[in-house]
Order: C-alpha cells, then sequence, then structure tokens
C-alpha cells in the first residue's frame, strides 16, 4: 500500500499543477457592457466554442478537477 500510496500521490501533485495552468491560461468571462449588448455569444466563435483554443481550456479544466477530486478521494480511503 505505500508503493501505491506514493505513486498517487505524485501523480495528485502533477494533475493539481496542471489544473492551476489550466485554470491561470483561460481568459476572464466577463464580456462587459459592450458584449451583452451586441449579442457576443451568437457570434461565429460563440458557436464553435468547443473547437476553440478557450473550449479546448475548459474541457481540460473539468478532466483535470474530476481527476484531481477522485484521486485525493482515493488517497483519503486508502489512508
Amino acid at each position: 500500500m505505500g508503493v501505491l500510496r506514493v505513486i498517487l500521490t505524485i501523480i495528485l501533485v502533477i494533475m493539481e499543477l496542471f489544473l492551476i495552468a489550466v485554470v491561470l491560461l483561460q481568459s476572464g468571462k466577463s464580456a462587459g457592457l459592450s458584449g451583452s449588448i451586441a449579442g457576443g455569444a451568437e457570434t461565429f466563435f460563440g458557436k464553435n466554442k468547443a473547437k476553440s483554443y478557450e473550449g479546448k481550456l475548459q474541457f481540460w479544466t473539468k478532466i483535470s478537477a474530476i481527476g484531481f477530486i477522485a484521486i485525493a478521494i482515493i488517497l483519503v480511503i486508502l489512508q
């Protein structure tokens, strides 16, 4: 069990660093007054957001957060 705990702890540290980096790379959500007046969500980039850089960052944020929580729970159970 000791080796498994060490391996999971190393993976947890790597995942938390990745999660921090992905969150910091994302831009802010506030579009300001001009974005809401002009209908910023109806633009071409708003419709294809999943294929954009920001869409990929959001996807990897969700995946890394789920993985981080899962590994943290597993480590708590192993203690």
